[in-house]
């Protein structure tokens, strides 16, 4: 029941929002059993839900069913702020939208709310081949927060953007990912994930990217979308927490198998090499680059000049200096080693993504001194920002990993050198099998460091029935 979703949006007293909401609730379901997490829809599911956006509400835990899972609306408590960039810095926030800037935040919303049933769909058939309970439970909390943060995108489309609105939220139940006719709106939430690999750096890298945009977005000169997007951070940490430390946890056990059985081709011995692993990560993060859009962007310095996206920690005092961003230039890189200039508010793509590639590389940090210590000589890197682009400069102008410019010819030919190929992922599935006793862990990563909400690794996370 629609009255029962737990909210801080005064839904009961919104007639008007309560008889739009109750009208997409079913459709809603009807998509969450036709593409939702296949084959768990009666297991009990050791879950963390939102009942209030308080401190000691936003993550409450028990078991449940994940189709009676209460999908809540929330809003980050309020805060005294003035619009933070653009030509409406010192400017009030905005309670409405403003007229003027209702065709571009229709599309910001849509296009952030498409991406997260998109996730869902794209990792539904994961369960079957879960390495542990552990990793079985976190898998479906990103589900069912990925489902929520919908919520929130179709709360903002129905309460502000009337009948358009409310099209929009349904097209959000039609499209599907990877579908032919009717694929979601960005190239990255269409790409497969086949196996557990592609889950960790999916959450890793992708994920990462909703972490700079939602943050941005939290900048938002529109209040009401500040809001849900500074509470939607809060379970975002937890997707990326998720990736980096299951790759982690991959990276370690591989250096385990290799000093033990003095080799780097881990599949016969039931282990990931870290040269596959290396290939994942180049696919994932290249895609994932593809998600800021192209460095020089006219919408992008449309969006901050209205105040509608501002940079990441744009509201930080000491981040950036001149918050209308009307000085100064960027230089991006272009092919065959060549640069340009150009003006910083054309730039705020290539900016928000440095401070992704920043992130990413602290994680590289963290992986490589577990190979170090484990005395392995093999390095994960990321690839150069050419590599592997269907957006932006590089995207008709194919790179090798390390910047080396290629033929489209060249590229095609030896693309498998870099990217998962279909043989890979063959070897990875005769490792990748399911494990679900209670402790136990596949052979191909090692166990987590610690069990969920201070619980032990050998509770039991998933009721299977």
């Amino acid at each position: 029941m629609i009255g029962d979703i737990p909210n801080n949006v005064e839904l009961e007293s919104d007639a008007l929002l309560k008889r739009a909401l109750s009208g997409w609730h079913p459709h809603f379901l009807n998509w969450w059993r036709e593409v939702g997490p296949e084959g768990f829809d009666t297991a009990q599911v050791y879950l963390r839900t939102a009942i209030s956006a308080s401190a000691d509400g936003w993550a409450t835990y028990g078991y449940v069913a994940m189709p009676e899972y209460r999908w809540g609306i929330f809003l980050a408590p309020p805060q005294a702020r003035k619009i933070g960039f653009g030509d409406e810095a010192d400017s009030e926030p905005w309670q409405a939208v403003p007229g003027e800037f209702r065709k571009e935040l229709r599309r910001i919303i849509v296009t952030q709310g498409d991406t997260e049933p998109a996730s869902v769909e794209q990792q539904r058939h994961l369960g079957a081949t879960a390495p542990s309970l552990y990793d079985l439970r976190n898998l479906f909390q990103v589900n069912v927060e990925e489902a929520r943060h919908l919520w929130a995108m179709v709360y903002l489309l129905h309460r502000y953007f009337g009948r358009d609105g409310r099209e929009e939220a349904e097209e959000l139940l039609v499209r599907r990912s990877g579908h032919q006719d009717h694929p979601r709106l960005l190239n990255a939430f269409n790409a497969p994930i086949r196996d557990w690999i592609d889950f960790f750096c999916f959450t890793m890298f992708t994920d990462r990217d909703g972490k700079y945009q939602l943050a941005s977005l939290a900048e938002s000169g529109f209040d009401p979308l500040s809001r849900t997007t500074r509470f939607m951070l809060t379970e975002e940490a937890f997707h990326m927490f998720v990736g980096e430390t299951g790759i982690q946890r991959i990276a370690q056990r591989s250096s385990e198998l290799m000093r033990e059985h003095g080799r780097e081709d881990l599949f016969a011995v039931g282990g990931i090499p870290l040269q596959i692993l290396q290939k994942y990560i180049n696919s994932w993060f290249s895609e994932s680059l593809d998600l800021f859009g192209s460095e020089d962007s006219s919408n992008a310095a449309t969006y901050f000049a209205a105040g509608i996206k501002g940079r990441y920690r744009e509201g930080a005092a000491d981040y950036y200096r001149d918050h209308r961003a009307l000085e100064g230039e960027y230089e991006i890189r272009l092919p065959g080693g060549a640069s340009a200039r150009i003006p910083m508010r054309r730039a705020m793509n290539a900016i928000l993504r440095d401070a992704y590639v920043d992130d990413c590389e602290r994680a590289l940090k963290r992986w490589n001194a577990v190979l170090g210590k484990s005395g392995v000589d093999f390095r994960l890197y990321l690839p150069v920002i050419s590599f592997n682009r269907k957006i932006g400069a590089f995207a008709t102008n194919p790179t090798d990993p390390e910047g080396r410019a290629l033929s489209m010819e060249e590229w095609i030919a030896r693309r498998g050198e870099w990217i998962p190929t279909g043989g890979d992922g063959a070897g990875g599935a005769e490792v990748l099998k399911p494990v679900r006793g209670r402790g136990k862990m596949a052979g191909w990563i090692a166990r987590p460091e610690r069990g969920i909400n201070n619980l032990p690794l050998d509770y039991e996370y998933v009721h299977l029935s």
